[in-house]
């Protein structure tokens, strides 16, 4: 069902991220003293009288600056008053009208589409009656404190009033894939994003760190439902030294906490890093299934010989943990390859909701763990002094899939880990887990002793 769309604009620092968390009742815009911290479109939705509307934060609006992130967010904030229903302007009521303003009114009485102004940090009832000279522009307006809640509800009451909203109807349980794009700055994650949508959904600028909150966009490609999150740029905490880059840093890790696939994007120019392989590390740790993107591939093509073969070498010499990722080399300039992308997802998004038969593992036992005539195979443990006997193997889950290996005898030390990498090593083999970790929990059963 397509849900109303509500912009919030404004110029930078008065509060329109503060507010969006409000209204949507979550952290997705990084709230801050520093101006111009949102720079792309942020999505959430807001409940309010038993129906839902759709919210779009946008970058504080500066026509007149030339530079290039400033002149890219005027745009986004372009594209998203060009699909909304309705706006909401932000403005500081402590501060009064500005110039700025002044130039924002025109612009929005052009426009042809209703506008909401919140008189934000209305906190007193002084600063509440000074809210009164916005009144001169010709729109609705409601003094509030994002911060504090206060106004809220009259200010989303005189939105519904102008919204359309579709009637409801049944849906079916979500088969929508949650794709992380993930990497250090300055990767090429928002020009990969853009080329996968084919708009330009996202910031792309030469300066590193450009984009720093975790945006969400929905896209179908041939019946499959996928949610893109475009995740900012994770830097090393030595060097987040700006409170927004700390705070992306957060929310990237949070937003890899519910993907079910990430691309794990690296710069073929400057080649593996260790900061790549803590990022991936961290997808890993949320059970997430990795996709190895290999971006600005078209520039190391002709230089030399074998050029693919000494590069996957290298990533998988400092990326050992993630042996089982596939590598794939794409330029999210020019697209090439990217399409290959996406079918790879989905077969990674299959291999990880996948639940093998009972009689199919009970035979993988039978041939990979248990010993012929009977009885099972001993196996090593931590030390190397003791073995254990492995009983038998049970499924406990999947997204990513878990299995259970049930054990006996000889010691509490647990499994050797040269062990239990030959079993998921056989699992892989057998039941072709693409693109997604395995993971194994061991669970000892001591002897009953008698009484």
């Amino acid at each position: 069902m397509n849900l109303p769309l509500v912009a919030i604009i404004g110029r930078p620092n008065v509060g329109k991220s503060t507010l969006f968390n409000r209204l949507t009742g979550t952290r997705k815009s990084i709230v801050g003293d520093e101006p111009g911290i949102t720079r792309d479109r942020i999505y959430g939705e807001v409940e309010w009288k038993a129906r839902t509307f759709e919210l779009v934060d946008t970058g504080g609006i500066v026509p007149d600056d030339e530079a290039i992130i400033p002149a890219n967010i005027f745009k986004q904030a372009s594209f998203a008053i060009s699909k909304a229903e309705a706006i909401i302007w932000v403005v500081d009521a402590r501060a009064g009208v500005t110039p700025l303003d002044e130039e924002i009114g025109v612009y929005l009485r052009n426009i042809g589409k209703p506008v909401f102004i919140a008189a934000n940090k209305s906190e007193s009832r002084k600063v509440e009656e000074e809210a009164g000279e916005f009144y001169q522009f010709g729109f609705e307006l409601t003094p509030v404190s994002a911060e504090h809640g206060h106004g809220v509800g009259d200010l989303l009451d005189h939105v519904f009033d102008v919204l359309i909203f579709e009637e409801e109807t049944e849906e079916e349980p979500s088969d929508e894939i949650k794709l992380a794009i993930i990497g250090r700055p300055n990767v090429g994650k928002s020009s990969l994003l853009n080329q996968i949508l084919g708009e330009e959904r996202v910031i792309v600028s030469p300066i590193a760190g450009t984009t720093r909150d975790a945006i969400d966009t929905h896209l179908t490609v041939d019946e499959q439902k996928f949610l893109l999150i475009d995740t900012a740029g994770i830097r090393r905490k030595g060097k987040t030294t700006e409170m927004a880059e700390k705070l992306s840093v957060i929310m990237a890790r949070k937003s890899l906490e519910r993907a079910d696939v990430a691309l794990m994007v690296i710069d073929a120019v400057e080649g593996v890093t260790n900061l790549d392989a803590n990022i991936a590390g961290y997808a890993v740790e949320a059970g997430c299934s990795v996709i190895l993107v290999v971006n600005k591939w078209d520039a190391l093509e002709g230089k030399e010989t074998n050029t693919i073969y000494r590069f996957e070498d290298d990533l998988r010499q400092k990326m050992k943990f993630l042996d089982w990722a596939p590598m794939v080399t794409i330029s999210a300039l020019t697209g090439q390859r990217v399409t290959n992308i996406l079918p790879l997802v989905v077969k990674a998004a299959a291999a990880r909701n996948l639940r093998i038969q009972t009689s199919k593992l009970n035979r993988f036992f039978e041939d990979n763990v248990s010993q012929p005539k009977g009885g099972t195979a001993p196996a090593p443990v931590k030390g190397g002094f003791s073995r254990l006997k492995v009983q038998f193997i049970t499924q406990g889950g999947t997204r990513p899939p878990l299995f259970i290996l049930f054990t006996s005898g000889g010691s509490n030390a647990g499994l050797h880990f040269s062990y239990l990498r030959y079993i998921e090593n056989r699992l892989r083999e057998e039941f072709d887990f693409f693109a997604t970790p395995v993971r194994l929990k061991e669970r000892h059963k001591s002897k009953n002793k008698k009484d």
